[in-house]
């Protein structure tokens, strides 16, 4: 599953499992742009780990909800490597509260990202990936996109709408022989889990037959065997990385 050549771009990949993923491809022969929003040194961190695992890497700031910043980063991704191969959108923003409390701002802020993030990324390069040898376009979801989730209206709408996108881009995609697949991991050892009181992560651990959550790397594996030839043959799936959790 070597990635060697390949122009990975990872938006979000500052931190949990946008970094992980980051440095999971660049340890298999990848060039990774390395997307930040504001954590820059963290960003520089992670392009320093890729480049002592062989590869190089490229740490690019940008609000992925801004359009003009999307396509500044990707006029910087072609200067440095030439086209993207793959894209994985993975940049996403939480703001939770019970309906009766959220605000139109709240439900806003949340879209704009989650949903126009990816809309404005996957514009930005989907050129590169379409004209790419075996290009591949990867969303990261959540298994709240399918369950739903107490206090997550907003959020969860984002993650399900991924799953409609994705499914319509493998079509549009598919006579390139490029794919666009969907990885929904399950509740993942991140800093979004720490800010969960500890009762409310205990009866999530009761809903997970593997009674652990997720780690980082757990899911980087999985999107980088997508990212790879090896999983050339499948497109338009929603991947589930959860433990088991049934949905």
């Amino acid at each position: 599953m070597t990635l060697t050549d390949r122009t990975c771009v990872v938006t979000g990949a500052s931190r949990g499992i946008g970094r992980a993923i980051a440095e999971e491809l660049g340890e298999h022969g990848a060039n990774v742009v390395v997307n930040y929003h504001t954590s820059e040194t963290e960003a520089y961190e992670v392009a320093e780990t890729v480049e002592e695992f062989g590869g190089n890497a490229i740490p690019v700031q940008a609000d992925v909800a801004d359009e003009d910043a999307v396509e500044a980063m990707a006029e910087a991704t072609r200067e440095a490597f030439g086209g993207a191969d793959v894209l994985i959108n993975n940049a996403g923003l939480t703001i939770d509260k019970k309906f009766d409390n959220m605000s139109r701002e709240d439900w806003e802020q949340v879209i704009n990202v989650n949903l126009g993030g990816v809309f404005n990324c996957t514009n930005a390069f989907f050129d590169d990936i379409k004209s790419a040898d075996g290009g591949r376009l990867i969303n990261i979801s959540s298994v709240v996109g399918q369950q739903g989730n107490y206090g997550q209206a907003n959020y969860a709408t984002t993650k399900s709408g991924l799953f409609g996108f994705t499914r319509t881009l493998a079509l549009e995609l598919a006579s390139e022989g490029s794919t666009a697949n969907c990885v929904s991991p399950g509740f993942v050892k991140t800093d979004m889990l720490e800010s969960v009181p500890e009762r409310v992560q205990e009866k999530i651990l009761q809903r997970i037959p593997l009674d652990r959550f997720a780690t980082p790397e757990d899911v980087a594996g999985i999107v980088r065997f997508v990212a790879s030839e090896d999983a050339s043959y499948m497109t338009g799936q929603i991947i589930a990385v959860n433990g088991g959790m049934e949905w």
